[in-house]
């Protein structure tokens, strides 16, 4: 790691967001939010759910720190990190539902701040944390993974009202695994233990934490409300051409490049009629031409397409629309579904009413005309706004979103 030992990385990882690194990519003090936030939603405040994103060190950001209420578009040119900023959130619920480093990371080396020098040791690695609001009130959580020469954990730090709930460090290079100690405010302070250098110690801590003691209680419910919170994450990026295509009938559950909208379309027109229902009228602002209804038509080989009923006896398949049209309709039909049709694994032990689903997407207005883009805002601002769902995506220009109520614009600057 750049300079510094495991414990003081993590340290240096709660800098202030304003401080200034000569030779950063981003600069902290460039970026602005625009617009109310209302983070988990108005009359939801118990929800557990992402209000701040960290880059102290990760690719191109060092020390920049984005406030992320219920609608937030990360705007700047091509270069300004909002593509990483999106990975490392991405990263971060990843690691916060039990995957493992590589896999989360497969190439680490691409994460770690250009210019960055090797320590002593030949490390070099990277630094990304955020904030947790909910029940338990704001709840930190900050991690230092180094990259070189072996990608490992080598620190992280989850606290609360300024007191250190878990802190994990590197103490033997020569071992996997990095030396915990947790809050437990009983017969002794802490509890110290080693846990691997590969997974998430506070996604662990529901297994090793008893819950005796207030302190261990209070370990406890932090930890849980960080991880509710970055669980029920769904990236979503979806390509117009594999939409077009007829696809087997499967688990109707939505993949994150949306490929198999034609198998969700055939059970949300069943299951889901409400908004099955929502989901045609929003066809019909953003679509070319008449549409009575959005659905899939069963073809004899076992597949189905999805198709726009004109209402005059016509169908148009999906093979036949334009990419903006196909993004529209899969992103309003992510905005209107829920994480039982959206292919996540969510916290199934958390009450659906405690649960708030936030879709990441990069280039939210890649492919859409000035008409599709005003009223997927509009459909994003008003599903948000509910609280059962938060948006985060990215736009190279929030000029047609400026303004707009319930939305957070932060402008990157490279």
């Amino acid at each position: 790691m750049p300079g510094s030992s495991a414990s003081a990385l993590v340290a240096e990882s709660s800098a202030p967001p304003g401080s200034r690194v000569p030779g950063s990519a981003v600069r902290p003090e460039s970026s602005h939010a625009v617009g109310p936030s209302t983070p988990g939603g108005p009359g939801h405040p118990g929800r557990p759910r992402i209000t701040e994103l960290r880059l102290s060190a990760f690719a191109g950001h060092r020390r920049v720190g984005l406030s992320l209420g219920a609608f937030t578009l990360l705007a700047g040119p091509s270069g300004s990190g909002k593509t990483s900023a999106l990975r490392a959130y991405e990263a971060l619920a990843r690691l916060g539902g039990g995957a493992e480093l590589a896999e989360v990371f497969p190439d680490p080396v691409a994460c770690v701040p250009e210019g960055a020098r090797p320590d002593a040791q030949r490390r070099r690695g990277f630094r990304i944390g955020c904030t947790a609001d909910g029940p338990e009130g704001p709840v930190r959580l900050d991690v230092a993974v180094q990259a070189e020469p072996e990608l490992r954990i080598v620190g992280e730090r989850l606290t609360a009202d300024g007191v250190t709930l878990l802190e994990t460090a590197l103490r033997d290079p020569g071992r996997r695994s990095v030396q915990a100690a947790w809050h437990t405010a009983g017969s002794a302070p802490v509890t110290r233990a080693p846990l691997p250098d590969d997974l998430l110690g506070t996604a662990l801590l529901p297994l090793r934490v008893a819950g005796k003691t207030d302190g261990q209680r209070r370990v406890l419910a932090a930890a849980e409300q960080m991880v509710v919170a970055l669980r029920s994450v769904f990236p979503c990026d979806p390509h117009p051409d594999w939409m077009r295509a007829p696809v087997p009938t499967g688990s109707g559950r939505l993949l994150g490049g949306c490929d198999n909208l034609a198998d969700v379309l055939w059970r949300t027109r069943v299951e889901c009629a409400r908004r099955h229902q929502q989901l045609i009228a929003a066809a019909r602002a953003g679509c070319s031409g008449p549409v009575t209804d959005v659905l899939a038509e069963q073809l004899g080989d076992g597949t189905v397409r999805g198709v726009l009923d004109r209402g005059d006896g016509t169908r148009t398949d999906f093979g036949r629309l334009g990419d903006g049209e196909l993004r529209y309709l899969a992103l309003a039909l992510v905005l209107l579904t829920g994480p039982g049709v959206l292919e996540l694994d969510a916290p199934g032990e958390v009450p659906p009413a405690m649960q708030t689903l936030t879709v990441l997407t990069d280039g939210l207005e890649r492919a859409l005309d000035p008409r599709q883009r005003t009223e997927l805002l509009r459909l994003a601002a008003r599903m948000c706004e509910r609280g059962h769902i938060r948006l985060v995506g990215t736009v190279s220009d929030a000029t047609w979103a400026d303004g707009t109520p319930g939305v957070t614009v932060v402008h990157l600057n490279p």
